[in-house]
């Protein structure tokens, strides 16, 4: 380091690469370029790093991100492809003879009339993407090309014109809808260093230069092989299978840092068999991601509802409540399962208290169908005494402990 009259500047080198830092007047930190000797494949390989991905990676991202990102370039061409070939699809169906590059500028007029119902109702789901982003990205990429795969189609039966493409529209409103809401809880379990909004302009970024090149692909496409529609036919289901397996390889990466019902089910089990608390990035590749899957015994078999207002409890609930002081959940043997209803204000870790309590009733009380008292107190021990070093484990993994999203979007009354 090197000290003048002027500002304080050092210079720093990484492999064949000098830049000169110093404070301007200001207070900022100004970089400057002094020496890049790299071939210049390094260089173009270090600006498109630069421009696409977050500042500091991979530092500053959570594991997985590269992976995510190598699938989602496929799914983002793979899409923009199939867009092209169905909206040249349509014009067909329409009576009209389009060139490759009229499909394209005519696919956003398309994207009106029965989407905007699609939206609408997708809408109502918003709590229920809350809790399982990656499987309703999932969905959400299936009803896409579902939509896809009508307007693909309807040069086949063009007196059914409106119905289709209505129908195709229709799914891929909800598409949208589900694709968008699940893209903050998606980007967020990657942003290590509250880097949010930079993981999320990078992203983006990435994915307009990846529909880009889709469209491209798209192009090339409906003016050889896909001309017709029995081309469109047997390139549109390859393009869609190498979409859905992109996503879901996509999802599969995603590191998922909240809790919810299934993934606390996995966290109670692990810790309950082995002692161990798993991490987001342990659960990643277990997780369902298209069908609900039913929770394991060792975990409880747990129920979970929300009370709006004050519950008003039958005698025995009222009994066993006097077992758990200051609490905000209650817990009652509901058939095989055990129903737990956790006050409005609830957090994530008062439904994990609520859960492993119900965890250890479910090992203690065995063959017995109901919750008694004695064995509601002996859980409650059970959890009170490894419960402080349960959640500073799982806080030191990275969950987000504060909170916990039922997916439900409704609040109960007992």
């Amino acid at each position: 380091m090197e000290k003048g009259e002027g500002p304080v500047f050092w210079f720093e080198t990484s492999g064949s690469v000098c830049h000169r830092h110093h404070f301007q007047s200001n207070g900022q930190l100004s970089v400057m370029l002094v020496d890049d000797s790299r071939p210049l494949y390094q260089k173009v390989a270090g600006s498109f790093m630069n421009k696409f991905f977050p500042s500091g990676y991979p530092y500053s991202v959570n594991e997985g991100y590269l992976r995510y990102t190598q699938f989602r370039s496929v799914q983002h061409v793979t899409s923009a492809a199939l867009s092209v070939l169905s909206t040249q699809s349509l014009l067909f169906a329409a009576g009209l003879r389009p060139t490759p590059a009229q499909a394209t500028a005519v696919s956003w007029i398309l994207k009106d009339g029965m989407q905007h119902v699609g939206k609408l109702i997708c809408s109502n789901w918003g709590a229920r993407m809350d809790s399982e982003p990656k499987r309703w990205r999932l969905i959400a990429d299936v009803l896409y090309d579902l939509g896809t795969g009508l307007e693909v189609l309807s040069p086949l039966c063009p007196h059914l014109f409106l119905q289709m493409a209505g129908l195709g529209n229709f799914a891929k409103g909800m598409a949208v809808v589900a694709a968008r809401a699940t893209r903050l809880p998606i980007y967020s379990s990657f942003a290590k260093e509250g880097n949010l909004s930079d993981l999320f302009a990078k992203g983006e970024a990435f994915s307009t230069l990846c529909n880009v090149i889709g469209i491209g692909v798209g192009i090339q496409l409906a003016s050889t092989i896909c001309a017709s529609v029995q081309g469109k036919m047997v390139v549109g289901p390859l393009l869609s299978i190498l979409h859905i397996y992109s996503v879901s390889e996509e999802m599969r990466a995603t590191p998922i840092n909240t809790l919810n019902p299934r993934r606390t089910a996995m966290i109670v089990t692990d810790f309950l068999k082995a002692g161990v608390v798993s991490s987001p990035a342990d659960l990643r590749y277990r997780e369902d991601l298209l069908f609900r899957v039913r929770l394991t015994e060792d975990a409880g078999n747990v129920r979970v509802g929300r009370a709006l207002h004050e519950v008003i409890k039958p005698s025995r609930l009222l009994e066993l409540e006097q077992v758990l002081p200051g609490e905000k959940f209650l817990l009652n043997r509901g058939g095989k399962c055990v129903d737990m209803v956790l006050e409005q204000d609830a957090s994530g870790e008062d439904a994990l208290r609520g859960w492993l309590v119900a965890a250890y009733a479910a090992q203690i009380e065995n063959s017995s169908h109901e919750l008694s008292a004695s064995v509601l107190h002996e859980a409650y021990k059970k959890m009170t005494g490894v419960f402080p070093v349960f959640l500073k484990e799982l806080q030191s993994k990275g969950w987000h402990t504060d909170r916990f999203l039922d997916g439900t979007g409704s609040r109960f009354a007992f």
